[in-house]
């Protein structure tokens, strides 16, 4: 009778498991064929599963019979095997301070070929060069790779952790819809056509807002999801047409009170899926000084290279003689802002010029003086610049003897976005930031970024848009200049900003119905567009809507950071290409005209294009 399959009697152990101690022990492993060799008429192998490796040795003074079984093993087979835990050592073998089961082997009695394998298209290892298209394509394999498998057990605990947090505090998970109404406005949505409405269509959600905001009028005062949300947007390395919130709502809520909140949320998940801390309060940082210190509102604070706005100091010496100067402060609401290299960066002429490459791309130009000795200054504007602002630029900066001062000046929005590229630029080109040798932060700087605008005005259309959404609190007191003075309206918004990338973002919101006919009202939307866009949730704030403040967390992307990645890529199972292709399946693909036909629509594509 032949003994039972080792499924039935299940392994003892993971790859990964293994010790010293263990030795003698008799184990059942289960896994896939890593690395094979044959040395000196003995078989072993590396077990591979998503633990860890394990090395197996195949003896022929055990069993010639099993010896050359094992010889027809091949990469990737999975196998199962039993056998007894042995020191490497005391077989004549090194150690692999690599592995956690470096010190020990399994010398194997029984194997169990439960499948064979073709050859794999590239090899299951996190050092390999194959292109991410064939990856993407193979993706079932990809994801054998110790890295991905790494990431996705991150990201698992980082969500278990948020289920944990949530459910301590009181908070109840609830669905929300995902085939949804469509309005008009902001991201551009994937649209369903609905067979049992000939010429009707749903929206996927691009978020659950209107939703968790009727919650709170429902009287369900905390409600948190994890959510997958839908944006059919041009996609880049980090942008997804699908991706993952923490979607968070509460009534009678606060700033602080959601902000303290989502701090032990942060915390949490840094402690229990990577065994981090984090030293609480986050720091805050209002929106206009993270624009004029960092030109941007998602500051990374591991690094220096701070901006200063001179442009007082340009007036007040009439431009210092630099007529590009004097023609940009002749204009009204100009600005002028420095940012000093120091010398410490050994950054060179030839380096700095190169810059205006990188300046030009951002859409701006940039102007830069190195200091000399003295305080004086070479090249560019040193030229030609007076004594007097020089030297008060060098005052106001503290620029030494070697630092590169760089220059941008012109609209808010150019210099900003021009200065603050740059700052990261140098960021990266400096490695101003240390990693680990898997690409993850060293340092973890996370930051509130408030008192954001509450709208944002739009030039071509010579119109107001909301900077974050219609729903979006205005801070008490500017209730009064929604109408009169829109631009000076400060929102009562909330970014989270880790590393210089933004995490998450949100807001107390609008629970009064006058207030909220007065946003719509200073962005343009008629009562028609608004109650046939939004009517339900006018008529749901008449029936004693409570105070409300929420925030959802990007999920894909906190989690990529926490990862040391650099592309959503690596922290998705089965994600999308830039193009929003799953190479793996081949969606999407064409329907044929029957199908169309259900839904009474038809394509306008022509053949070629959908070939």
């Amino acid at each position: 009778m032949s003994s039972p399959s080792l499924l039935e009697r299940q392994r003892t152990h993971t790859c990964n498991d293994l010790l010293p101690k263990d030795v003698g022990s008799e184990v059942v492993l289960m896994g896939w064929v890593q690395y094979m060799r044959d040395f000196h008429g003995r078989i072993f192998i590396d077990l591979r599963d998503r633990h860890g490796l394990t090395q197996l040795v195949f003896k022929p003074e055990t069993s010639s019979a099993l010896r050359d079984q094992a010889e027809k093993l091949g990469r990737e087979f999975c196998i199962g095997i039993k056998g007894v835990v042995e020191d490497r050592l005391k077989n004549g073998g090194a150690a692999n301070p690599r592995l956690k089961t470096g010190d020990i082997e399994v010398s194997v009695l029984e194997l169990e070929v439960f499948n064979t394998s073709a050859t794999p298209p590239f090899l299951i290892e996190d050092d390999l060069d194959t292109n991410e298209e064939k990856r993407l394509e193979f993706r079932t394999l990809d994801l054998r790779r110790p890295k991905i498998q790494k990431n996705l057990a991150i990201r698992h605990r980082m969500m278990q952790a948020t289920r944990r947090h949530f459910d301590d505090h009181g908070f109840l998970e609830m669905e929300t819809p995902l085939l949804v109404k469509y309005t008009p406005g902001g991201a551009r949505n994937f649209l369903v056509p609905s067979r049992l409405n000939p010429g009707k269509f749903y929206a996927l959600a691009e978020s659950p807002q209107l939703y968790k905001q009727m919650f709170m009028m429902s009287g369900l005062d905390r409600y948190f999801q994890i959510v997958k949300c839908f944006r059919d947007e041009d996609l880049r390395q980090d942008r997804q047409p699908e991706f993952t919130q923490i979607d968070v709502e509460m009534s009678w809520a606060t700033e602080t009170v959601v902000q303290t909140l989502i701090e032990g949320l942060v915390c949490r998940i840094f402690q229990d899926a990577i065994g981090q801390q984090l030293p609480q309060p986050f720091q805050r940082m209002t929106y206009d000084e993270a624009m004029s210190r960092f030109g941007v509102d998602k500051p990374d604070l591991r690094f220096g290279l701070e901006h200063t706005d001179i442009t007082a100091l340009v007036r007040e010496h009439d431009g210092g003689g630099v007529k590009l100067l004097q023609d940009v402060i002749a204009k009204p609401g100009t600005l002028v802002k420095v940012m000093v290299v120091p010398k410490k960066h050994e950054i060179s002429n030839t380096e700095v010029d190169r810059l205006k490459d990188v300046a030009k791309g951002l859409g701006g130009e940039v102007g830069w003086s190195r200091v000399e000795e003295g305080g004086t200054w070479a090249k560019g504007f040193g030229k030609a610049m007076s004594a007097g602002l020089r030297e008060a630029i060098n005052q106001a900066t503290g620029a030494q003897a070697g630092d590169v001062v760089m220059f941008q000046f012109g609209k808010p929005s150019i210099v900003h976005t021009v200065l603050g590229g740059l700052r990261v630029h140098l960021r990266d080109k400096l490695k101003l930031v240390e990693l680990d040798a898997n690409g993850v932060s060293k340092e973890w700087r996370v930051l509130w970024v408030t008192d954001f605008p509450l709208f944002e005005h739009d030039d071509d259309k010579k119109s107001w848009a909301a900077a974050h959404h219609p729903f979006t609190a205005p801070q008490q007191g500017h209730e009064d200049k929604l109408l009169s003075d829109p631009g000076s309206c400060r929102a009562r918004a909330y970014d989270l900003v880790l590393n210089g990338n933004e995490v998450g973002g949100g807001s107390i919101r609008i629970h009064d119905s006058a207030v909220q006919a007065k946003v719509f009202e200073a962005l343009g939307i008629s009562d028609e567009d608004k109650q046939k866009k939004f009517g339900f949730l006018l008529e749901a704030l008449k029936y004693g809507c409570p105070p409300h403040g929420g925030i959802a967390l990007g999920l894909d992307r906190f989690c990529m950071l926490l990862c040391g990645g650099s592309s959503l890529r690596d922290v998705i199972a089965y994600p999308k290409t830039q193009k929003g292709t799953d190479l793996l399946t081949d969606a999407p693909t064409a329907v044929s005209d029957k199908q169309l036909l259900e839904l009474f629509i038809q394509t306008t594509a022509k053949a070629d294009d959908v070939a």
